[in-house]
């Protein structure tokens, strides 16, 4: 009978942590993904960073919002003209292409969720860098074009698992 209770305690245990771990993680989950924070114009946004092609492809698709202090940062490895579009969004958005040196180059204000598949959003120069914010940002935080982005480089890869 002891021989049974120790597995049972043991069993007992190892759920406990099991339990312990999930949480933590589904807790941490957001810290561990890429990002930084994005200083602009007058505003200073969280931006969960995307730089893989699946990342960058799915972007803000299939999320309910943007919360005024959020965004995201899409990193190319070069520069082009990086299209946008706004397949499976539910609510306009903000976009600014950053150049290399992080420079606003081109926005688009209010881009409303219907436009796709009939509209991409393209710049008319190369960038390196896309900011999506919430609507009315641009306006609200004072962006303009030639405007310098901050964020550090050093936050893009973040602590993926």
């Amino acid at each position: 009978m002891s021989r049974r209770k120790d597995i049972f305690s043991w069993g007992l245990i190892v759920l406990v942590l099991l339990l312990v771990a999930a949480a933590a993680v589904y807790i941490l989950w957001p810290q561990l993904q890429p990002h930084t924070t994005v200083r602009i114009g007058d505003g200073v946004f969280a931006a969960k960073v995307v730089n893989t092609p699946a990342d960058r492809a799915k972007g803000l698709s299939g999320t309910d919002n943007l919360r005024q202090d959020q965004a995201m940062l899409f990193v190319y490895d070069t520069d082009d003209k990086q299209a946008i579009w706004m397949k499976d969004m539910n609510y306009p958005i903000d976009i600014v292409w950053l150049d290399k040196d992080k420079k606003v180059v081109y926005i688009v204000k209010n881009a409303p969720p219907e436009s796709y598949p009939y509209e991409t959003f393209i710049p008319k120069q190369d960038a390196r860098y896309v900011l999506e914010l919430p609507a009315g940002s641009v306006g609200q935080k004072s962006i303009t074009i030639g405007l310098t982005a901050m964020f550090d480089e050093n936050t893009l890869e973040g602590f993926g698992l």
